[in-house]
């Protein structure tokens, strides 16, 4: 037979008894950080494995675009940030004849065209002539001497097997041949890229910026 608990009808339980049991998660500050930066460590994963072509992989791409870098502070840089824009491409060195005024006129062109689409990407290299001896801080430290504000990257080497992927695929391409050989022949060569991302004309070495500003106003 049934038993009835009357105390229990007489008293029926509140009907917000257990909120306080339910209690919402509290969100502290550093898990919201933690969870931040595991997804900043995803993507970066993603780009690196998926989106920017290792040892050949880089012969498949189709633009600059496909392609990735590493900045002088050492992040990972999909180039398709640069999409839309007009860039110019220099493989940089701190103790050259020529640095002071490429230096001097890359600054002059990133003050006077930045705001008109153009960005300009530094490569240390230091396969000319042990030219570009110091650590990616180390030149960093140089170019503020320059007031650089210009996107710099990590050194790389643009020459061999071990050349840096975005450097082989500007050389393959039909407007990146060189005069005779494909290979970069010095420090400052320079490939300037349209804005969909392909290479619209190389300049050697003894071609200062001053030279490439005359070609701007066409891609611009």
């Amino acid at each position: 037979m049934l038993k009835v608990r009357w105390d229990r009808l007489r008293h029926p339980p509140r009907p917000f008894q257990c909120v306080n049991r339910l209690r919402a998660p509290t969100l502290h500050l550093s898990n919201l950080l933690c969870s931040r930066t595991s997804a900043r460590r995803q993507l970066e994963k993603k780009c690196s494995k998926e989106d920017c072509p290792q040892g050949s992989d880089w012969e498949n791409a189709k633009s600059m675009h496909n392609l990735c870098g590493l900045d002088i502070d050492g992040n990972e840089v999909p180039l398709e940030k640069y999409k839309g824009y007009v860039c110019l491409i220099v493989n940089l060195a701190s103790n050259c004849g020529k640095t002071q005024v490429n230096y001097t006129e890359l600054v002059e062109m990133h003050n006077n065209f930045a705001d008109k689409g153009l960005r300009i990407l530094g490569f240390p290299c230091n396969q000319f002539g042990g030219q570009e001896p110091g650590t990616d801080a180390e030149i960093k430290e140089f170019a503020k001497g320059y007031n650089v504000k210009f996107d710099m990257f990590s050194k790389i080497d643009v020459n061999g097997d071990n050349a840096h992927p975005l450097w082989k695929w500007m050389k393959r391409h039909p407007n990146g041949a060189g005069y005779l050989v494909n290979h970069i022949k010095w420090n400052f060569t320079k490939f300037l890229i349209d804005r969909n991302g392909q290479v619209a004309k190389r300049y050697g070495p003894n071609q200062d910026p001053s030279e490439v500003e005359k070609d701007l106003a066409d891609y611009l």
